[in-house]
C-alpha cells in the first residue's frame, strides 16, 4: 500500500501511490559519467529513455517483462534512463533498504516535476527535510488518535453495515468502486466532519474523481486534457476547504473534533500547509486503502481455503460478543489471521511498485557507484517476489506470515523517514470492513484482473457476483 498513507493506508505511501505515475518528463538527457562501478544496463532512446517499456501494464503480482528481462541480463541492480533522467534501478532488497534508510543523507525524494502541479508544493510526496517531518507528524498524531478510538471504530462499522445493506437486493456489484465510496465517505467524515449524505460530500467527490483521473494521466498542460482538468479540480477542492477553514475560525464555539480542527489548532502550520495535508489525507484515504480492499477480495475469490479460515476467525469473534455489540480494539487485536491475509495481499498485490529518489552525492554500495544527481528507483515488487526471500513467491499464502521474520523481507509501506504514517489505521479500517463482508456475503469473481500501470487498478471496477447469507 507507500510513501504516505491515507487517513488510512494512510498514505501508504506511497500513496505511496499512485504515485508511481506514468509521467514522461521532457528534460535534457544527462551524459553518463565514466566512473567505474556504475551498474551495467541500457539507456534507451533520447529523452524517452526506456520509460515507456518500464511503464507497460502488467499483473501486480509479477515484475513485468521490462524488469524480468533487465534483471536477467544485467542483474538486480542496473542502469537505465527513466522519467527524463539517468537512473539506477534496484530490484535488490538490501539495496532498497539502504536507499530508504538514508533519506536526507545520501538520497532525497525526487518525484517528477509535473507532480508538483497536481499535488501542490507542500505535498508529503514532494517536500523533504524538516518540513516533511513537521507535516508528517500531524498525520502520525491523527492516525494514532483514531485507530483505537471507540467512536471511530463504531463509525467504520456503521458505514460498513450501511453499504452492505444496500447490496442485499443486488446480484452484482463493482467492488472497487464500492470500496472507493466507502473509504471516501469514511475519510471526509473523519477529516472534515462531512456526512456522506450532505451535498458538499457529493461535490467534493465529483471533483475528486476528476482529480484522480488526471492524477494518473500523462501531464500535458493543455486545455481539455485530463491533467489540466485535474489541476482545476484540485483548485476547486482547495477553494471548498478554504471556505470550511474560514467558517471554523469565525465560529470558534463549534468544535468538530476532526483532523481539520487538530490542524487549525497547530500554531506552526500555515494555511497552505494545512490545505496540503488535508488534500494528501483525502487522496490516501480515497485511493490506496480502497485498492487494498479490492485486492483482498480478488485474492480471496481465488483462494476459498483462505476465505474459510478467515470466516472461522470472524465467526469466533462474533460468537464471543453479545448480539449487536460493536467491535472494539480488543476484538481487532484478535484478528491474527486477518492480519496475515492483509500482509500477504500487500506483498502479492504491490500497490506501490517503486518510489523516486535522487542521489545527493556519489554513493558507493557493495561495489556499485551511483553518481550524484542520478535518479534511484527502489522497486518493491521485485523484492516481494524474490524466490531467495520468499518460498514460492507467486503463491498467495497468508500462513507464511506466521514467521515473524517476514516483516523484514517486505516494504509495502516504504521505509525510513518516509514510512507510511497510517499503517495501523489502514489495517483497522480494512479488518473491520472484512469482518462484516465475510460474515454476510459470498462472492464470485468475473472477468477482471488487477493491472499495474504502475499504479494498481481494475479496468472494469472489479465486478462481483454476490449473494447475501445469514451470519
Amino acid at each position: 500500500m507507500a510513501e504516505f498513507i491515507p487517513i488510512a493506508l494512510l498514505m501508504c505511501g506511497s500513496v505511496f501511490l499512485l504515485l508511481l505515475l506514468p509521467l514522461l518528463l521532457l528534460s535534457s538527457k544527462k551524459k553518463c559519467p565514466a566512473n567505474a562501478g556504475i551498474p551495467t544496463g541500457s539507456m534507451g532512446w533520447l529523452w524517452f529513455g526506456e520509460t515507456l517499456d518500464f511503464l507497460k501494464p502488467h499483473p501486480p503480482n509479477s515484475m513485468g517483462t521490462f524488469l524480468q528481462q533487465h534483471c536477467s541480463r544485467y542483474g538486480k541492480v542496473f542502469k537505465s534512463h527513466l522519467f527524463g533522467s539517468p537512473t539506477v534501478v534496484s530490484c535488490d532488497h538490501e539495496f532498497n533498504l539502504f536507499v530508504l534508510r538514508n533519506e536526507g543523507k545520501l538520497f532525497l525524494g525526487s518525484y517528477p516535476k509535473a507532480m508538483h502541479g497536481i499535488l501542490g508544493n507542500f505535498s508529503l510526496l514532494i517536500i523533504s527535510g524538516d518540513l516533511h517531518k513537521r507535516l508528517r507528524s500531524q498525520v502520525v498524531r491523527f492516525a494514532s488518535t483514531c485507530k483505537s478510538n471507540p467512536k471511530y471504530l463504531s463509525y467504520i462499522e456503521k458505514l460498513s453495515i450501511s453499504m452492505m445493506e444496500s447490496w442485499k437486493d443486488r446480484n452484482q456489484i463493482f467492488f472497487h468502486n464500492e470500496a472507493r465510496k466507502f473509504l471516501f465517505n469514511l475519510t471526509v467524515k473523519q477529516v472534515l466532519s462531512i456526512e456522506p449524505e450532505e451535498p458538499l460530500a457529493t461535490k467534493i467527490l465529483e471533483d475528486f474523481l476528476t482529480f484522480m483521473k488526471g492524477f494518473v494521466s500523462i501531464p500535458l498542460s493543455i486545455p481539455g486534457t485530463d491533467y489540466t482538468k485535474a489541476v482545476k479540480a484540485r483548485a476547486r477542492i482547495t477553494s471548498i476547504l478554504k471556505g470550511i477553514m474560514m467558517e471554523r475560525r469565525s465560529n470558534k464555539r463549534v468544535e468538530k473534533g476532526d483532523f481539520l480542527d487538530m490542524l487549525l489548532d497547530s500554531a506552526d502550520l500555515s494555511d497552505e500547509e494545512i490545505l496540503s495535508v488535508v488534500m494528501d489525507t483525502l487522496l490516501g484515504g480515497y485511493e490506496t486503502t480502497s485498492t487494498l480492499l479490492a485486492l483482498i477480495v480478488y485474492f480471496l475469490g481465488q483462494a476459498p481455503y483462505v476465505l474459510n479460515q478467515l470466516k472461522d476467525e470472524h465467526q469466533s469473534i462474533r460468537k464471543s460478543k453479545g448480539y449487536g455489540d460493536p467491535l472494539n480494539w480488543e476484538d481487532y487485536k484478535k484478528m491474527n489471521f486477518t492480519s496475515c491475509v492483509v500482509q500477504e495481499v500487500l506483498r502479492c498485490g504491490n500497490i506501490v511498485k517503486f518510489v523516486h529518489r535522487r542521489a545527493l552525492r556519489d554513493v558507493k554500495f557493495r561495489g556499485y557507484v551511483i553518481p550524484a544527481g542520478w535518479k534511484v528507483l527502489p522497486v518493491f515488487t521485485a523484492a516481494h517476489l524474490d524466490p531467495s526471500l520468499h518460498q514460492n513467491p507467486s503463491q498467495f499464502d497468508p500462513w507464511r506470515w506466521a514467521d515473524v521474520r517476514m516483516n523484514k523481507k517486505v516494504t509495502p509501506f516504504g521505509g525510513g523517514p518516509r514510512l507510511c504514517p497510517g499503517i495501523e489505521l489502514a489495517k483497522v479500517e480494512t479488518a473491520l470492513f472484512l469482518h462484516h463482508l465475510v460474515l454476510n456475503y459470498r462472492w464470485k469473481l468475473t472477468e477482471d484482473s488487477p493491472l499495474a500501470y504502475p499504479y494498481v487498478d481494475f479496468q472494469r471496477g472489479l465486478p462481483l457476483k454476490i449473494a447475501h447469507v445469514q451470519s
